[in-house]
């Protein structure tokens, strides 16, 4: 998916950067005394784009205001709707594993975050853990969240993650590699007392 989203990304502002490019070009042209087609909107140095008669043309018909709310509202929803999907962070829905005969079997993502999740709980020292995979499912990569113990030494419990929990991940499916983000947060806890 995020390979799409990459693509309507470059599609958009290549043609967003294409429309200004050529806009503010001619009316720079025009400007420095290039003669403009007829048909062209901007005729020369003391034209303005719109006259008061072409900006109130429109406004008598019942149907200008109405098109232009929803014309502009639709603009709105589309841009919303990229912002959306530029700050959303896909999650991986299944993971391709090789299986040596040229096949290869679908892996339920939620399943493989599942056992990650149980295995690096299971490490010394870590109270809680949340996996979240990303990427393409040829390719998968591993968002990992830890929360460790106050006795928890932080860089022990990453080395025996990635040494113990990824690695197995990895090898049980047969990926050549799976890279990982880890974050580690400590549990607050009270002060001891000592008598």
């Amino acid at each position: 998916m995020s390979g799409v989203i990459g693509t309507v990304n470059r599609i958009v502002l290549g043609l967003l950067g294409l429309v200004l490019v050529v806009g503010g070009g001619s009316v720079l042209a025009v400007g420095l005394g290039v003669k403009p087609p007829s048909w062209w909107i901007h005729d020369g140095k003391r034209d303005v784009l719109l006259s008061v008669a072409d900006r109130n043309r429109w406004r008598d018909d019942g149907w200008w205001w109405p098109t232009v709310i929803a014309v502009l509202g639709a603009v709105v929803l589309l841009a919303l709707w990229w912002l959306v999907a530029q700050l959303r962070r896909h999650r991986l829905t299944e993971v391709l594993v090789d299986t040596g005969d040229g096949e290869g079997a679908l892996l339920r993502g939620r399943a493989l975050e599942g056992v990650l999740v149980s295995a690096a709980e299971a490490l010394d020292g870590v109270e809680r853990a949340g996996v979240a995979l990303t990427g393409r499912r040829s390719t998968p990569r591993a968002r990992v969240g830890l929360t460790l113990e106050p006795h928890a030494a932080p860089g022990e419990a990453l080395h025996l993650l990635s040494e113990e929990s990824l690695a197995q991940a990895r090898d049980s499916a047969g990926l050549a590699s799976l890279p990982a983000e880890v974050r580690l947060r400590a549990v607050k806890h009270r002060a001891e007392r000592v008598s």
